[in-house]
């Protein structure tokens, strides 16, 4: 049956308003070519999302042209107002945009071990009040939050995990309570840090693949023809849980030690960097695993080392730390290559994303080391990706999903 008048209507403003979201500002007639939609009807739907507050005129095309052909049409961003957080077990950062995701404020704040839960929470949230009204906003519409641990399903809350931190769970709730107007999502960090990748980063072209998370722990994400998937209980790509040759033991249901993380986690590979005579990182970035500062200086020795090869010999010195940098990242990347080898078994997803803050630093120089060895190891063509943005993914996935959710909401419930 043919669409009724309404839901035609609905089903062009909302087309509209996704343009008008990836292509950004649009004239009536960059409207009419994109969707394909006759004259008249752009008119009206230009004309019922200024009324509703939805669109507004932002400027004009070109300098030549004026009136009303050249008005450039944008969406109100100031109509909601989103917040991000990447919630880590030291600490808290982020970030608060407007509804078509430019970032008007951003902070982080450190939250020890050895505080309580109830300062904690508090500090957290204050956090977020003190960056909203940086940013200018009155209130927030949606919030997203990237935590590690597992989302339950079902309730979509998050579960209570053996090693994290109490205030984890309480937090959303006091965000809610705190912010009583807004909507409160969490969501698993490494999944938000995927969705980053596939919209934003190296994954755009991808369908399916995997993002192998190395930070301060390790994980995985998982994308299947397009679609994040989170398994029955919310632990799909609890990697770090992975029995793996080269551990003095096996995991338990509580404890990932003798898993993929005691091979591949922030500890693991910053002990692996002093067994081959490297450390300490040099210029520490604050909140950054160890580990991802000595890979960066280990790639960086290396990359050095070739450039030297190729125009002037460098010292002995020079060369004794770069061949130590780089059976470093031959080590490294055997370790990987082992967590990687089982997903791509399993999944077959023909792409790897080396994700994190320490799978970033890491760069081409060791995806191109782990890509060797899983084509040794796995018969499965496999393509290896160093994340570009790291461990900013977790706030870009956040960020996105408060996006859209909002978006949804207010752009959905159209009927004309």
């Amino acid at each position: 049956m043919p669409a009724s008048p309404s839901t035609a209507r609905a089903i062009n403003d909302r087309l509209a308003l996704r343009l008008l979201q990836d292509e950004g500002p649009l004239t009536a007639g960059q409207l009419k070519q994109l969707t394909g939609l006759s004259r008249p009807t752009v008119a009206d739907l230009v004309e019922r999302l200024t009324a509703s507050g939805l669109i507004e005129v932002v400027g004009e095309a070109g300098e030549q042209r004026r009136g009303p052909n050249a008005r450039l049409y944008g969406i109100v961003a100031d109509r909601a107002h989103l917040a991000a957080l990447d919630v880590r077990t030291e600490g808290v950062a982020v970030l608060v945009s407007d509804l078509v995701g430019r970032v008007l404020a951003e902070a982080s704040v450190p939250i020890g071990g050895d505080i309580g839960t109830g300062p904690a929470v508090e500090q957290a949230v204050t956090l977020v009040e003190r960056a909203v009204k940086e940013a200018g906003a009155d209130r927030l519409h949606t919030v997203g939050i990237g935590a590690p641990g597992l989302i339950d399903p079902a309730s979509g809350e998050l579960r209570d995990s053996s090693g994290l931190p109490a205030w984890h769970r309480r937090l959303v709730a006091a965000l809610q309570e705190r912010l009583p107007t807004a909507r409160v999502t969490v969501e698993n960090e490494t999944n938000l840090a995927a969705l980053a990748e596939q919209r934003e980063g190296v994954a755009r072209d991808r369908d399916t693949f995997v993002l192998l998370w190395l930070g301060h722990g390790t994980g995985a994400a998982v994308v299947l023809d397009g679609t994040l998937r989170r398994g029955a209980s919310g632990g799909t790509g609890e990697i770090g849980f992975l029995p793996v040759p080269g551990t003095t033991g096996l995991p338990s249901a509580t404890d990932c030690e003798g898993g993929f993380h005691s091979l591949a986690g922030s500890a693991a590979v910053a002990a692996l960097a002093r067994e081959h005579g490297l450390g300490p990182a040099p210029d520490p970035v604050p909140g950054e695993p160890e580990a991802a500062g000595l890979v960066r200086a280990a790639v960086a020795r290396v990359d050095a080392d070739a450039g030297d090869g190729r125009d002037a010999p460098g010292s002995a010195s020079d060369s004794d730390s770069a061949g130590a940098s780089a059976r470093f990242l031959d080590s490294l990347a055997d370790r990987l290559a082992i967590g990687a080898a089982s997903v791509v078994a399993v999944l077959d997803p023909g792409c790897v994303v080396l994700g994190g803050e320490v799978g970033r630093a890491g760069g081409e120089i060791l995806a191109a080391r782990v890509a060797r060895r899983l084509r040794r190891m796995a018969p499965l063509p496999t393509q290896v990706r160093p994340s570009p943005l790291g461990g900013a993914a977790v706030l870009r996935g956040a960020l996105l999903t408060a996006r859209e959710s909002a978006q949804a909401e207010l752009f959905g419930g159209r009927d004309g």
